[in-house]
């Protein structure tokens, strides 16, 4: 008999929650709709519960960081 515990069952919730608004992220990559924004905010969720989420995420934020201080012309603190 399948046992579901509640910190299964989270897991599981946020992995399809998460999953789902990524696809929609990467689906308004060519379809009209803020995929920098949704993206992101799909892995946030993962991250809440999955480690290699919240690695992807540091690496995106440390991305988005050296993008923006390149076009301010400083550099970027890691």
């Amino acid at each position: 008999m399948l046992r579901l515990t509640y910190i299964t069952l989270r897991r599981l919730l946020v992995l399809v929650l998460g999953v789902s608004v990524m696809i929609v992220g990467i689906a308004m990559i060519v379809l009209p709709g803020p995929a920098f924004i949704v993206i992101p905010a799909g892995l946030a969720l993962l991250a809440t519960e999955f480690a290699w989420a919240r690695h992807v995420l540091r690496k995106l934020k440390i991305q988005a960081l050296r993008a923006r201080n390149g076009l301010r012309g400083t550099r970027a603190q890691g």
